[in-house]
Formats: C-alpha cells, sequence, structure tokens
C-alpha cells in the first residue's frame, strides 16, 4: 500500500524536549495512552554537529517487539524532502496502557538497538516479553479507537499524526486476537468508553475495539470463535457473543444464547440491554420495554440501562415517560482521549503526498483572514456542537422527541411532568408566606440567549418551520432541587398539601439546562429556514460561508431535518471541499442506494485522509465492504475506475477493496 507522507515537527534549539514532554504528562494518563511517538535526530551531511530534532506522532505500527518499532524508524532515515541532513538517532515510543509504561526503542544509525520503558515516575524498567504482548495489543486498539470516521474531526484534532492499518491481513488478525484473549480478562484496567461509569469484563476499551474491529472488516467468524472460547471461562461474556452473532445474521442463535445465559445470571445488564436492542431492532417494543427495565433494575448507576428505557419510551412513543426516563440518567463528565501535550515546536512541515493531491480537494481551502472563513457569533456560540459523552447522548433523546412531536408539544410535556418555577412560586404563596429563596434564578447554567436581530438573530419562527412567522416559545425554567430542598425554608407539612403538582417531580438541572439549549438550536435553525424562504421568494442568492454552511448543516443534522442538512452541505461543498459535508452527503446517497454517488463521496473523502497522513478510516472501510458486499467487487472497482479523477487517487480506493479481497469478504471474489 502507499504509505502517507511523513510530516514534521521541528525542535531547533533544544532536542528531546518532546520525548520529556511525553514523559512528564505519564502520571496523568488515565485512558488508553497518547499516540505512538516516532522522534528523530538529524544533523547536515556536511561536517556539523549542530542537530536538530524533528518528530510525528503514528498509530497503527506492529508494536509487537523492538525490532518492529527499529524497521519503522529505519522507514525514516530517507527524505525525499530534506536531501541535505542526514538521520543519526531515533526514538520510539508506545504506551503500554496496561502496565502504565511507556515502552521505548532507541536506534543509532548505523549502530545500535536499545530497548527498555519508562515508569511513571520517569523510571527505567526492563522491556519483558509479556510487557511487548499488552503493548502490541494497546498499539491495535489505539488505531482502531482513535481513527477518523471519514469526516476530519479526530484528523484535526492533533497536528500530523500517521494512522496506518493496524491489520492488513489474517496473520496479523490471528496475533491480534491471540493477544486479546490472553489479556481479555484485563481488560477492565483500559478504562471505558465516557458512558459507562465503572468499566469491567464486557465494557471496556478492549471490548469496544474488538468489537469495532470485527463491525469494520466482517470477520464475524473470528469473532465468534473469540468469544465462545471466552464464554467458558466467564458466562457473562455471552453478551459479546450475541452481539457478533446478529452482526452475523444469526439471529435465532443470538436469541438462544441469551436465554440459556439469562438463566444462569438473570441480572446481567449487559445480556438484558442487548435483549433490549434486539427486541427493539424488531418492533417489539413490550418485550423491548420489559427488558429494559430489568437492565435498570440490575444496573441503576450506568447511563446506557437507562437511556436504552428511554429510546424504548420514545419509540412507543410514551413522551411522558420518556422525560422522566431522561431526567434519571445518571450523567458523567466527559473523559477525553489522552492527547499528546506537546511544547510549542520552532517549525511545522505538512508534505503532500502526491498520489493523493486532487484540485477540487485542495482548492478554495481557507486561510487565515479569508471573507469565506467568516462565521457569524450567533453559529460560534451553538453549544450543542461541543456536547459530548452521556451530555450528546441525552441531547440525541431530546431531540428525537421534539422532531416527533414538535417544540410546543414537547413544552407541554415537560410542564406536566417536572414542577415548574412559576407555578412551585404561585402555590408555595398560597400555602405559607413567600420565600426569597424561591425568588432567584435557579438555572444559571443555562446558556444566555441572543435577543438582537440579524442575519441569524432575527425574529423568532416556529420550531417545525411550518409557519415561520408563528414565534418560538422560550421554556420556562423548572424549579430546582436546591430550592425545594433550600435550608431557608421552614421543614414544616405544608409541602404535603401542595396539590398543582403533588405527582410531578423536580428537573435536573442539567436536563433542563439541555431544553435551554434546545431551543436556542430550534431557534437559529427557524430563523435559518425563514431567512432562505423569504430569498428564494424575491429570487435573491442566500449567500454564507462554507463553514457557516458545515455549521447548519450539523445543526439540522442534529435537529432530524435531513433534507434540510444535506441541502446546507450541499450549498457548502459548492463553496470549497470539506470532509464534514461530504460525509453528510455521503449519507443521502447511501439512504437513496446511489452507488455510483456513494463511490464518488468515498473516493473523495479516501483522498482527503491521505491528504492528512492517514491511510486508514474504518468507517469509510465499512462503507467499501459494504458496497462490495451489495454490489460486488467487479462492479465496484468497475465504477471506481471510471470515475474522471487521476488514476493515483483512484489507486488509494483500490486498496480498500483489496483489503476487503485479502479478509475474503461477502462479494469480493464476484
Amino acid at each position: 500500500m502507499v504509505a502517507p507522507a511523513v510530516p514534521e515537527i521541528h525542535e531547533e534549539e533544544d532536542i528531546y524536549l518532546a520525548v520529556d514532554a511525553r514523559t512528564e504528562s505519564l502520571q496523568t494518563l488515565r485512558e488508553l495512552g497518547p499516540p505512538d511517538l516516532a522522534y528523530l535526530v538529524k544533523q547536515p551531511k556536511a561536517n556539523s554537529t549542530r542537530q536538530t530534532g524533528v518528530y510525528h506522532h503514528v498509530t497503527g505500527i506492529d508494536a509487537s517487539s523492538s525490532a518492529s518499532l527499529a524497521a519503522y524508524v529505519n522507514t525514516l532515515t530517507f527524505s525525499p524532502l530534506d536531501k541535505t541532513h542526514k538521520v543519526v538517532s531515533g526514538i520510539y515510543c508506545c504506551y503500554n496502557a496496561f502496565s502504565h509504561l511507556d515502552m521505548r526503542v532507541e536506534v543509532k544509525i548505523p549502530g545500535s538497538l536499545e530497548s527498555y520503558c519508562i515508569d511513571e515516575r520517569g523510571d527505567k524498567r526492563v522491556a519483558t516479553d509479556a510487557l511487548w504482548l499488552e503493548t502490541f495489543l494497546c498499539a491495535v486498539l489505539r488505531a482502531y479507537l482513535y481513527a477518523d470516521d471519514g469526516a476530519g474531526d479526530a484528523v484535526k484534532k492533533i497536528v500530523g499524526v500517521r494512522r496506518f492499518n493496524p491489520v492488513t491481513n489474517t496473520e496479523m488478525e490471528h496475533k491480534f486476537l491471540d493477544a486479546a484473549e490472553k489479556l481479555f480478562f484485563l481488560g477492565r484496567q483500559l478504562s471505558s468508553d465516557p458512558e459507562t461509569q465503572v468499566p469491567n469484563t464486557v465494557s471496556n476499551h478492549l471490548t469496544t475495539g474488538i468489537l469495532k474491529y470485527i463491525h469494520t472488516t466482517g470477520r464475524y467468524t473470528s469473532g465468534i470463535n473469540l468469544f465462545e472460547k471466552l464464554r467458558t471461562r466467564d458466562v457473562e461474556v455471552s453478551s459479546l457473543l450475541a452481539r457478533v452473532q446478529i452482526m452475523a445474521d444469526e439471529e435465532v442463535q443470538a436469541v438462544r444464547l441469551m436465554y440459556d445465559a439469562l438463566q444462569d445470571v438473570p441480572m446481567d445488564y449487559a445480556l438484558l440491554d442487548c435483549q433490549a436492542d434486539f427486541c427493539q431492532s424488531k418492533g417489539e417494543s413490550e418485550m423491548a420495554l420489559e427488558c429494559a427495565k430489568r437492565a435498570v433494575t440490575a444496573a441503576p448507576s450506568e447511563f446506557s440501562t437507562w437511556a436504552r428505557l428511554a429510546e424504548v419510551y420514545v419509540g412507543m412513543e410514551k413522551w411522558d415517560l420518556a422525560l422522566l426516563t431522561l431526567n434519571s440518567c445518571p450523567m458523567f463528565t466527559y473523559q477525553d482521549k489522552d492527547t499528546p501535550r506537546m511544547p510549542q515546536p520552532s517549525r511545522i512541515m505538512l508534505p503532500i503526498l502526491a498520489e493523493s493531491i486532487l484540485d477540487e480537494i485542495d482548492e478554495g481551502q481557507p486561510k487565515q483572514g479569508d471573507p469565506h472563513d467568516y462565521v457569524h457569533p450567533s453559529l460560534r456560540k451553538i453549544h450543542a456542537a461541543n456536547y459530548q459523552g452521556t451530555f450528546l447522548k441525552a441531547y440525541n433523546l431530546l431531540t428525537k422527541i421534539a422532531a416527533a412531536i414538535g417544540w410546543d408539544q414537547l413544552l407541554k410535556a415537560r410542564s406536566e411532568v417536572f414542577v415548574m418555577e412559576e407555578e412551585y412560586r404561585v402555590e408555595r404563596q398560597h400555602v405559607s408566606r413567600p420565600s426569597h429563596s424561591t425568588e432567584r434564578e435557579t438555572n444559571g447554567n443555562s446558556p444566555e440567549t441572543e435577543t438582537d436581530s440579524g442575519s441569524v438573530n432575527g425574529p423568532n419562527g416556529d420550531a417545525t418551520g411550518d409557519d415561520a412567522q408563528s414565534p418560538l416559545e422560550r421554556p420556562e425554567h423548572t424549579v430546582a432541587s436546591e430550592v425545594v430542598k433550600s435550608g431557608s425554608e421552614d421543614p414544616d407539612p405544608s409541602h404535603s398539601s401542595y396539590t398543582q403538582f403533588q405527582n410531578k417531580r423536580l428537573c435536573e438541572r442539567w436536563l433542563d439546562n439541555l431544553f435551554m439549549v434546545l431551543y436556542e438550536d430550534l431557534r437559529i435553525y427557524t430563523i435559518w429556514r425563514t431567512e432562505m424562504a423569504q430569498f428564494r421568494q424575491q429570487a435573491m442568492e442566500y449567500k454564507k460561508s462554507a463553514t457557516e454552511w458545515e455549521i447548519l448543516g450539523e445543526l439540522a443534522q442534529r435537529l432530524h431535518h435531513f433534507d434540510e442538512s444535506i441541502e446546507a452541505y450541499q450549498s457548502c461543498l459548492a463553496t470549497r471541499f470539506s470532509p464534514k459535508a461530504m460525509r453528510g452527503v455521503l449519507k443521502l446517497y447511501e439512504q437513496r442506494n446511489d452507488t455510483r454517488g456513494m463511490l464518488g463521496a468515498l473516493i473523495r473523502l479516501i483522498a482527503w485522509q491521505y491528504r492528512w497522513y492517514s491511510e486508514f478510516s474504518p468507517e469509510l472501510l465499512f462503507m467499501v465492504r459494504k458496497l462490495i458486499e451489495d454490489e460486488g467487487a467487479v462492479k465496484v472497482r468497475s465504477i471506481v475506475q471510471a470515475t474522471n479523477l487521476p488514476q493515483a487517487v483512484l489507486d488509494l480506493t483500490h486498496q480498500y477493496c483489496q483489503l476487503c479481497a485479502t479478509f475474503r469478504s461477502s462479494g469480493s471474489d464476484t
């Protein structure tokens, strides 16, 4: 395969600062660790002792031994961009999240090789075979879990990361799954997704990585074999086995397995959640409801079980119960992936791989101060775009309800199940003297809303867009528990006489805040659609910058307005290429079963990934595999080859097709 270009981040004054910074950060790492660090020391070929440090980050390199890491360092010794310097030494650093050690290989060129590991205190330790096995597995997991989904967010997060596919053939797959089997029951040490409060045997980064690998490559038989062996040691693994069987369309076996396993562990919440998910996918809402309720009983402190129950209620159109369930979700502070904290470099070189050059990708890209990079202040302040983890999932559930019943009905349902601030104040005044503590604003966390008019801050409109002139009602605050339980109140029994809301609940402050954020999203969306309609009515062009179109596309997508999001993304692409916008348009082609459109989008996304040093995106590989499964490899390759783009760019997509053939994916031989 064509390797991505090599980005270079330079340290010209003090070398090894990046390595020292990595050492200092070891004690703060909580997840899988940062991407690997490849650090080179260069000096001029002419007689000179002045040395320069050059480094980049990388994922997907075989970290099973010091020799494999040294081999990667040796591939960096020749640089077509720099013929005046030579590499005299290199260090490769790869984090072992099991043992909390940084495995390092020092290479002298030409000459010696030394491998060792650094602990959290910065002390050297001996690198054993057992540590290398752990490091290899961590490297594969990072490659999958830190990969970009095609939209470019992960690529933009850290400058200059080379991303390789860690498993390129069945031999490497066997090596990966063998290591996963040996270390499986240590997986909880690796932490877990931000939605999981306590990592356990079946919910951690190791199991997430294995499932993502199986989903991406379609190697279901390998996954089933792995989990069947592990299930003999712990019946809880049955939930993972059932998920893979469902992926592989072996649903009868999966149902039998879940039934049998629940006879042994009737309160295994992962199994119950798997059952609820399966029943929901088959439209069996009542059965899904019973499973989801049992899962909540089994794991009341886990977000995923409550979120599943809320999803089931949404599917059953029981909006009041969905809101109450959502209000009960335990929310966790988002723990981001470990990222490198590097000192300020002297300069950065980001070369372009010749094979990835495509005019429509490179032309029109924003530069500092260019007019098309302007973003209206109201679009910059959209809070929902920054949600992660449990808050993102909770917000998605809330937007689903809003999309189904409309803003007005959502507010009505909210006021029926939660105690509103105004009614609490009125009721308190009715039964006792007014309390000053109840007259203050209780939800200070809610974002300030814009009230001025402008291109996006104009008059309010209807949330559904049916009548753009009708006002969008601003949500009132619910009463906070701090007010009800305020120490300034008399502990008299008069609370029991609150007849108006005796069956209502107190709304959690975070959920009250989500309503305010949703109001802002709907308000901006409504103004945008109103302005669009007015400009069309007057036969005038509605102008926005490419970045603004991208933000509006995301906004419409969050609110489940699919057609409007596609319209915004297409307007963005008409101005300049955006991987996020192209990823959105790809969904349109997928919905329409437009094979040519999908492949056209995939070719461009794969080229963009290579442009930014990534030869591997699991989501893009999955889409190529599914197209081959549906249409056959010959047809897919023919459509790619018939595309009027440079051959070198097409070959990058052919490499993805070749991976599917290597793994003998369904359809790869037709």
